[in-house]
């Protein structure tokens, strides 16, 4: 499991600050998917009508985990950065830390 803490001291690439700052650690997730992209006009375009499923519909997954994506905004200017770290199937951020002792009993 993975237990990230809610702010870190990293690089910021903005104009403004060029040196390490305070950032606040978001969880990236996806947006959501607008119907007028161009493929999904062309893909709803060649679906209308008869004839079944008209695309190749993929069933070989093989992860069953995807990598976690941090967004990191800098608490100075507001600059947002994104860090790619490890596979994990638990994360969280901000969560109990876990103390020496704890490991004892």
């Amino acid at each position: 499991m993975v237990n990230i803490p809610k702010t870190k001291k990293s690089y910021c690439k903005g104009k403004t600050c060029k040196k390490h700052t305070l950032h606040k650690v978001t969880q990236y997730k996806t947006g959501k998917a607008s119907l007028y992209a161009q493929g999904k006009r062309r893909y709803d375009r060649k679906q209308g009508g008869y004839g079944g499923q008209t695309k190749p519909v993929f069933h070989k997954k093989a992860k069953t985990t995807k990598k976690i994506v941090l967004r990191l905004q800098c608490q100075a200017c507001k600059q947002v950065s994104q860090h790619p770290i490890k596979r994990c199937k638990h994360f969280e951020i901000g969560g109990d830390r876990k103390g020496k002792s704890a490991s004892l009993f």
